[in-house]
């Protein structure tokens, strides 16, 4: 653990935080953060802005697509992918390498969460339609390589929850698709895209499923924010979260 992000409600609180560390660690001080793993921070008065611009054209200069055009939809219409799409790549680490690339975009981008989850599926054996879509997922942020989360400083500290699911969407287990965002104001704070664990029998089913899901995560995010001990503790497990995912990337 090398980078580490300090916040905190004041200046002096983080500036005591510093001196408490000096004494037992080295550190060096780079002041407000505006680079960090690959995600750009940008601050004003109304708030602040996360994207991973940079992070999106080092993908694109990798995988040799820095003059492709940009892809109006994450995903072609009406694709249908399988185990049995075709013949398995001579070089599945390529495919692997995007996809974790990929994961970690959706940091600051969960409109290609779906499409992620879709192709993590094919990871242990990876076709060449496989690739090709994954591919056609990153030509859809490099037109829009600027988006990214915005957090405002002014807050109400309200919680909202949207959901929904798509019943029996995977054709090869039958089961349905959890998906739900959770805002803090106005501000999005957690978002997930998941099949479900067992095969739901009806809509209804499936809807509940995801509605359980969804309060799970309420009850927690209140919690953590009731607690301010809790809440120190999930940003150095986030660091630490982000700090691992960069090295297998």
């Amino acid at each position: 653990m090398d980078d580490l992000l300090i916040t905190g409600n004041t200046l002096a609180s983080i500036a005591q935080l510093k001196q408490s560390l000096q004494p037992a660690y080295t550190i060096k001080d780079l002041g407000l953060a505006r680079y960090f793993l690959g995600i750009e921070i940008s601050r004003s008065f109304a708030g602040t802005f996360l994207n991973q611009r940079k992070y999106i054209l080092d993908i694109l200069t990798d995988a040799g697509m820095t003059g492709c055009k940009s892809a109006k939809f994450f995903l072609p219409h009406g694709l249908k992918l399988s185990s049995i799409s075709g013949p398995s790549m001579t070089n599945p680490e390529s495919y692997r390498r995007l996809i974790g690339c990929l994961v970690y975009l959706t940091l600051t981008r969960p409109d290609i969460s779906y499409a992620v989850q879709h192709l993590s599926q094919f990871l242990h054996d990876p076709a060449e339609p496989h690739y090709q879509a994954a591919l056609h997922v990153l030509r859809y942020p490099k037109g829009r390589a600027h988006k990214g989360l915005f957090y405002s400083a002014s807050c109400d500290f309200l919680l909202t929850a949207y959901c929904d699911a798509d019943w029996g969407s995977c054709q090869f287990s039958a089961r349905s698709l959890t998906g739900y965002c959770v805002f803090l104001g106005s501000s999005l704070v957690s978002w997930k895209t998941k099949k479900q664990k067992t095969v739901a029998k009806s809509s209804a089913e499936a809807e509940y499923r995801v509605m359980s899901a969804t309060t799970s995560e309420l009850e927690w995010l209140a919690q953590l924010l009731q607690d301010s001990t809790s809440l120190y503790t999930c940003l150095l497990l986030c660091i630490v979260t982000i700090k691992q995912l960069s090295t297998l990337l």
